[in-house]
């Protein structure tokens, strides 16, 4: 059964029923779902598809051949391949001047590097031949830095010809949610661990306990993720271990450029670099508090979940890891997992509150956190959420993973907190993984610009609204 990507898949329905030339260019990371995307939206089309290879650009040609033959567009079965990337193309131009057709060129930049002249000729066969065919060209590929900069960046000979893109990111909660099953709080923490990264989704094993799932994906010598980020990391960049050593250093808790730099002992200027390209790659995220774009306050962070879960649990365990002692490793996770799950629930609870905005339940126009000095309390503090309405209004938001019901108490710091801003109009959103207390219920119902929400409310896309009538 197809998952998600409702958007994704429609948009591509449009496309195609406009009849004419469309070159799409769809990139993302591995493991995204993105071929998962294109067999889906192709299934009842006339289509060739064609999966580059890291090989010869023979070997391709060979292969893109045969991809062609299959539909039968030119030649016939006795013919092996054409003689040149021209040829393969021109028979396409021929064979969509007559009828609507998908061509899909999956891993284009394997394809790219095998033979250097495929852009080029893609981009004179557009220009001359296929923009008055009924062609719909998807150019897909797994390397970000490439499809971004040699096939979207202006310096490429295809710059310009698209008329749409798609950059396929992971799940999101609400997606994750409809993959697996179990209770709520199962769900948050499967979530948590992949990511939303359908292909990691795909080795949850529902009859299993979260903790069996954990132990079978991360915790045994051949489990299915424990050599997953060092072979991502080989595929996308040259000096993995360097890589590697920057990500670790921000999830063991060097957050800024400074700290990140000495623990490694890489110069500044080339961290800056490797944190660029991990950027680019959706592993790592640069962030500034709400509305306060200063590099003084620049921090980074761990944005994917599985690399989030794997570098902060795995390295340290990797000796019981290897000696087969998952129970072992499972015990010293459990104390440190409500930590971990905090910034995941943080996610979903943006998510959710995103959710709302577009389905017009809640209006604002930016999210984000917010971290800094408080001057009237003398000390550093943090605010979950912070979603700006407009110059005079705003919503802040607290997001507890607690096993205890939220009091009274988290919700008058909140509002505390939100003094050190000149907000007028304040709405304030309490996410609680467990509940609330009696006190805290009551508070709210009195203030009457409160709102509590759980869990549980969360996945049903209901929330207490606790407001004078």
């Amino acid at each position: 059964m197809f998952i998600g990507r409702k958007y994704e898949l429609g948009r591509l329905n449009e496309l195609w029923d406009s009849n004419k030339f469309e070159c799409v260019v769809m990139y993302g990371r591995r493991r995204v779902g993105k071929t998962t995307l294109i067999n889906e939206f192709i299934k009842d089309k006339d289509a060739i598809f064609f999966t580059a290879m890291e090989t010869s650009a023979g070997e391709n040609l060979e292969n893109l051949s045969k991809s062609i033959m299959q539909l039968r567009l030119a030649g016939d079965a006795s013919t092996p391949r054409f003689n040149s990337y021209q040829d393969a193309i021109d028979s396409v131009c021929e064979a969509a001047g007559e009828q609507r057709l998908v061509m899909v060129i999956d891993e284009y930049p394997y394809l790219a590097d095998s033979y250097r002249g495929i852009s080029s000729i893609l981009q004179v066969a557009i220009d001359h031949k296929l923009k008055n065919s009924k062609l719909m060209l998807i150019l897909c590929g797994s390397s970000m830095s490439f499809m971004e900069n040699q096939v979207l960046g202006h310096k490429s000979p295809l710059y310009g010809r698209r008329t749409a893109q798609f950059k396929i990111k992971p799940f999101s909660f609400f997606e994750s949610f409809e993959t697996v099953s179990g209770d709520p709080v199962d769900k948050a923490v499967i979530y948590g661990i992949t990511g939303g990264v359908p292909y990691y989704l795909n080795f949850i094993d529902d009859k299993l306990s979260v903790e069996e799932n954990i132990k079978r994906c991360f915790f045994q010598p051949s489990a299915l993720l424990n050599e997953e980020p060092a072979n991502l990391l080989k595929q996308e960049v040259r000096e993995p271990a360097l890589y590697n050593a920057v990500i670790k250093a921000i999830a063991t808790g060097s957050s800024r450029i400074s700290t990140i730099a000495t623990k490694t002992g890489i110069e500044t200027s080339a961290c800056s670099e490797y944190l660029k390209n991990l950027i680019a790659l959706g592993i790592v995220k640069k962030e500034f508090p709400f509305r306060e774009e200063t590099s003084r306050k620049t921090i980074y962070t761990i944005e994917d979940g599985m690399f989030r879960f794997w570098y902060r649990f795995v390295p340290d365990n990797v000796s019981l890891i290897q000696n087969n002692l998952s129970d072992r490793v499972w015990k010293r996770v459990v104390p440190q997992l409500p930590a971990f799950m905090g910034g995941v629930f943080e996610d979903i609870c943006k998510q959710w509150l995103w959710r709302e905005n577009a389905e017009e339940r809640i209006f604002f126009s930016d999210l984000g956190r917010w971290w800094g000095n408080d001057p009237i309390r003398k000390r550093e503090t943090e605010i979950d959420i912070i979603a700006h309405v407009d110059e005079d209004s705003a919503i802040w938001g607290e997001c507890k993973w607690t096993n205890e019901k939220v009091d009274m108490g988290v919700l008058d710091s909140l509002i505390e907190r939100s003094e050190l801003f000149r907000y007028r109009n304040k709405s304030f959103y309490l996410f609680s993984k467990s509940g609330f207390t009696g006190g805290c219920e009551q508070k709210a119902e009195v203030l009457g610009n409160v709102r509590l929400v759980t869990l549980l409310d969360i996945i049903s896309c209901k929330y207490n609204v606790a407001e004078k009538q």
